[in-house]
């Protein structure tokens, strides 16, 4: 097990989300930035969809009650193990006793930290995550609080070496703040001198931003309809309200919404966007979908390398 010392004010169980569950009104969810949990995970010894922590806002701890095998991936973050410094998305080995602290979260939104065998809570709808809004999922559907304690899974048979290393060069580039979109369902609503608004501004991620959806402030868009009747909506996609404020919609907004939709976050550039903390800056690109898919290809032959590197490094 691990065990909550001190918590952070935001750490929930995450994995790679609920696939088949749209259809009955329950978003995806999962890990905000799912590249980050799948590299923190393949450098752990586990399968991409193993659970693990989300984690932000905030320093804490928690203890190992088992020899384990752990990473660190996402946001920047100054970590100790039981006080020598850990370095990010690199395999690490803990002993039972050992203590993990975050010191500092430096740079990005949120950390992930993937153990060996994965978080073992109970399975609801096809995944281990957490819904907040629906208090459902995770651990006791809610976030994680001082002395809650997690049970893993087996340990790998087979695990990465310590040491065992991602480059910076597979990972997506968070610190440019460049966010690739292509045309949204109602693109065609919006005239020129919106889309290049919309193109040539730098907005800001708003303060009121969460996994439910980003906030942006900025200039301010013209609305030409109000709302729209309520359709299918996905993660990225970027819906602009009466104000004329875009709100990107996160890994855990709702499956439908009724504000038009000017653009759609790239997949491959949602770990870019979710990595953007409060007052970070934003400026969107537009490209075609065939470059978005191009792009998404990279995205996923960059975390079969890290795969790879782990594997390779296998004892």
């Amino acid at each position: 097990m691990i065990t909550v010392n001190r918590a952070p004010p935001y750490l929930t169980v995450q994995d790679s989300g609920r696939k088949n569950a749209r259809a009955s009104g329950v978003p995806q969810g999962g890990a905000i930035d799912s590249f980050a949990l799948g590299a923190a995970n393949a450098l752990a010894g586990n399968s991409g969809d193993a659970a693990g922590l989300e984690w932000a806002l905030g320093d804490g701890s928690i203890r190992f009650e088992r020899d384990a095998i752990f990473a660190l991936a996402g946001a920047k973050a100054h970590a100790v193990l039981s006080g020598k410094v850990v370095a990010p998305c690199t395999t690490i080995y803990a002993q039972s006793g050992d203590e993990l602290v975050i010191e500092q979260i430096s740079g990005g939104r949120f950390v992930y930290l993937a153990v060996g065998g994965g978080i073992d809570v109970p399975v609801v709808l096809g995944s281990r995550s957490t819904y907040l809004p629906g208090r459902f999922g995770g651990y006791q559907g809610r976030t994680l609080k001082r002395g809650d304690s997690l049970g893993l899974g087996p340990p790998p048979t087979r695990t990465p070496a310590a040491g065992c290393h991602c480059a910076a060069d597979l990972l997506p580039r968070y610190e440019m703040g460049i966010v690739h979109v292509t045309r949204g369902t109602h693109a065609d609503l919006f005239d020129d001198d919106t889309w290049r608004a919309f193109t040539n501004s730098e907005y800001r991620v708003a303060a009121a931003s969460d996994r439910t959806g980003y906030r942006l402030e900025g200039p301010a868009l013209k609305n030409p309809v109000g709302t729209l009747p309520s359709e299918a909506s996905c993660p990225g996609s970027i819906q602009v309200p009466g104000d004329g404020l875009p709100i990107a919609l996160m890994a855990d907004a709702p499956t439908v919404g009724g504000y038009p939709k000017i653009a759609v976050v790239a997949e491959a550039d949602l770990p870019i966007l979710a990595q953007r903390s409060p007052g970070a800056t934003i400026r969107f690109e537009l490209i075609t979908i065939e470059q978005s898919q191009r792009a998404l290809r990279r995205r996923a032959s960059d975390l079969h390398t890290i795969s790879q590197l782990a594997i390779r490094s296998y004892r």
